[in-house]
């Protein structure tokens, strides 16, 4: 996850504090949210993402699916095109090295990404 956090954390200008919080609260949103295969298939992909599971029991769960998932990451300190250009980098760094199919798996299994489009 180190590798994620810095091309993360480089590609949309938060520091690296910040973006490991963030990361955290998205895949903590994720494991919850998401079909518990999908994300298997994800997490054994994403080198250090075995290390990351404490962290992301440890995050407060958001409540009301993605607005409190936006909210949690406000409440950390991101603003909405902070949290856009996160969101979007974390997104592009799983598809680079789980695959366009794995990362498929893991949006139509969480309802909320859908609707987004």
């Amino acid at each position: 996850m180190d590798e994620m956090i810095a091309k993360v954390s480089e590609a949309s200008g938060v520091a690296p504090d910040l973006t490991r919080k963030a990361v955290v609260e998205i895949f903590s949103f994720l494991q919850r949210e998401a079909s518990p295969e999908a994300m298997d298939a994800l997490m054994e992909k994403i080198p250090g993402a075995a290390d990351f599971t404490d962290r992301m029991q440890q995050a407060a769960p958001p409540i009301g699916g993605i607005m409190g998932l936006a909210g949690n990451l406000m409440g950390i300190g991101l603003g909405m095109a902070e949290m856009q250009a996160i969101g979007r980098e974390v997104f592009a760094y799983a598809r680079t090295v789980a695959g366009e199919e794995t990362l498929n798996k893991v949006a139509v299994s969480v309802p909320a990404l859908a609707a987004l489009g």
